[in-house]
């Protein structure tokens, strides 16, 4: 990605943040990610690391309408994902072959929902899905754009991220202009 579009982005979400009420705290901790596939309007994410404790972690992320993000699990880590506005789409399997059919139990909202893999879960803004080891999930904007939350247990970008399709986590930059903020890859 070239780093004039890094700055772009960044500018861009931080102006989305600030509208929907998320005012980023000082030198927040920015990644912005193509997946390695040099498309970020098809495979791009936007995130913002806001708290990384050793037990804990918040994250604020962007996806615009068209954005897909690859499915994975996490070996370790235990997720809230949160529709902080706009419409979320939650896809998830209990395996990682992504086979369809067979039933299974998320949290929706902190309470039970039985699913069947492959299923779709809409999250409308302030929803959340709780996500544990082993339940691969892939999500989209359903709208122009989502604000989405993340809580969870310790972050490890690097060793915790397990996906089904190959994919660069951290992209190539292309040095075209100053950078307004340094990546968490670059850190």
């Amino acid at each position: 990605m070239k780093r004039s579009e890094i700055n772009a982005i960044i500018a861009s979400a931080t102006s989305i943040f600030e509208l929907h009420g998320w005012t980023l705290p000082p030198k927040p901790r920015w990644d912005i990610t193509d997946f390695g596939r040099g498309d970020f309007n098809k495979y791009g994410l936007t995130l913002v690391n806001l708290c990384e404790e050793p037990e804990y972690c918040e994250k604020l992320m962007l996806a615009w309408k068209g954005q897909h993000i690859f499915a994975h699990t996490h070996n370790f880590k235990k997720e809230d994902i949160i529709s902080r506005f706009g419409v979320l789409a939650v896809q998830v399997w209990n395996n990682p072959e992504r086979k369809s059919g067979e039933r299974f139990t998320v949290q929706v909202n902190s309470e039970p929902r039985q699913v069947a893999s492959g299923d779709v879960v809409y999250l409308h803004s302030g929803e959340r899905i709780t996500l544990v080891t082993g339940i691969y999930h892939a999500f989209w904007s359903v709208g122009d754009y989502c604000v989405i939350g993340e809580v969870s247990t310790a972050n490890d970008d690097v060793n915790d991220n397990v996906f089904l399709d190959e994919v660069g986590r951290f992209p190539t930059i292309e040095e075209d202009a100053p950078p307004l903020a340094r990546l968490v890859s670059e850190a």
